[in-house]
């Protein structure tokens, strides 16, 4: 089953802090929407970019990409 990635990206100096509150958020969603294997983490791609996710299957992107509206999305297989 192929699982797909939504991101949302977060720059400048507040990057860390609303990044880890974007992820509260999306943990929130997965599990009010009971979506299967709710993946959702956040990351720094460097000190003043970070960037939030959650990891879907691929039969669910449509609905969540429509209510969340992420910034970019990444196919993991």
């Amino acid at each position: 089953m192929s699982r797909i990635k939504l991101i949302w990206d977060f720059r400048g100096a507040d990057a860390p802090g609303l990044a880890q509150h974007h992820v509260k958020h999306l943990e929130e969603f997965a599990r009010r929407e009971e979506l299967p294997d709710d993946e959702c983490n956040c990351a720094p791609v460097n000190d003043k970019h970070w960037m939030a996710w959650i990891v879907v299957p691929e039969e669910k992107m449509i609905s969540v990409r429509d209510a969340l509206r992420p910034h970019r999305g990444q196919r993991l297989g």
